[in-house]
């Protein structure tokens, strides 16, 4: 394996860490911040910084471990295409790690970088040791859920806390984005399912395994709940119309990638179904985050979706 003494140009390391599929991370933030009832604030936004951070050194941590497989599998990568060196990978992995914990405990002191260390511990596990064992999906799925957890801990100000502290109050905003939470998990489980077969294929009951589950996350996704006692019936109805929207984007992109995978479930199709399935987390973050209370929130997040596609296709996000 080649590698040059050159610096990398800034378009190597966006095709490292996959810059593009890093739109998909904010609106787990904005998901669980939102179910606990503070969608928009300082912490939120510094919450975000620190997931996008933590999420890209997952990616150029990713390429670090897997540099011996992806010079036979995924030459034109950055490491084995000799346009990044591994030691800088690992470095960049590294440096993004401390920014993204630093952010969270700026933005959310010491609850803050709570949450964010059990998030930065499994996504290191999961890219050098759990990535290729049966765990691996399950961790990967536990990482985006966490995600959405931290959002619920910045965004848990408006949760009322007893006089004997404020543990309460963060125990009832992370209830709150529980199920958020999961479904999130849900659909990276799936995810990460098909990520395994990118280059030998699948057999096709799998491709029809998880679309099955994405339909029902859609569903659920989109689902009403009981309109809260803050909430006017216009806002209600908004919320409703934005979150139908949303999970019907995310299953013309994911469910229709998917389908075309059952049909054709060689390794090419199967990767273009993981690509849509990455940037598919917007559309579902908009119809979560409508759900929990938040349509004029959702509705410019999910006017990222069509730009995160169009990103996409110049940096690929798997």
């Amino acid at each position: 394996m080649n590698e040059r003494k050159a610096v990398p140009r800034w378009a190597d390391l966006a095709s490292l860490v996959r810059a593009p599929a890093a739109l998909s991370v904010p609106g787990d933030v904005l998901v669980g911040a939102t179910a606990a009832g503070r969608p928009l604030g300082l912490r939120t936004a510094g919450v975000m910084a620190s997931s996008v951070c933590l999420y890209w050194a997952g990616m150029a941590l990713n390429d670090y471990a897997d540099a011996a497989v992806d010079s036979v599998e995924r030459p034109e990568r950055p490491i084995p295409s000799g346009r990044v060196p591994r030691r800088t990978a690992l470095s960049v992995a590294t440096g993004l790690t401390a920014a993204g914990l630093g952010l969270a405990g700026l933005s959310g002191g010491r609850r803050g970088l709570a949450a964010a260390l059990p998030l930065t511990a499994l996504v290191w596990a999961y890219d050098l040791k759990l990535k290729s064992t049966p765990a691996g999906p399950a961790a990967m799925a536990g990482a985006r859920a966490l995600d959405v957890l931290a959002g619920a801990v910045a965004g848990g100000g408006k949760v009322p806390a007893p006089a004997s502290g404020g543990g309460a109050g963060t125990a009832r905003a992370l209830g709150r984005a529980a199920v958020p939470a999961l479904l999130t998990g849900l659909h990276t489980y799936t995810l990460t399912l098909l990520s395994r077969h990118e280059i030998s294929g699948a057999p096709a009951r799998l491709p029809a395994a998880t679309l099955a589950v994405s339909s029902a996350t859609a569903v659920a996704g989109a689902w009403p709940l009981g309109r809260s006692a803050r909430s006017t019936p216009r806002r209600a109805a908004a919320g409703t119309a934005v979150a139908a929207a949303g999970a019907l984007a995310y299953l013309g992109t994911y469910g229709r990638a998917q389908a075309l995978a059952v049909r054709d479930p060689r390794g090419g199709t199967v990767r273009r179904a993981v690509g849509a399935g990455i940037m598919a987390m917007v559309p579902l973050q908009t119809a979560l985050t409508a759900r929990g209370g938040a349509p004029a929130a959702a509705a410019v997040l999910g006017a990222v979706h069509p730009l995160a596609l169009r990103l996409a296709r110049r940096v690929s996000p798997t």
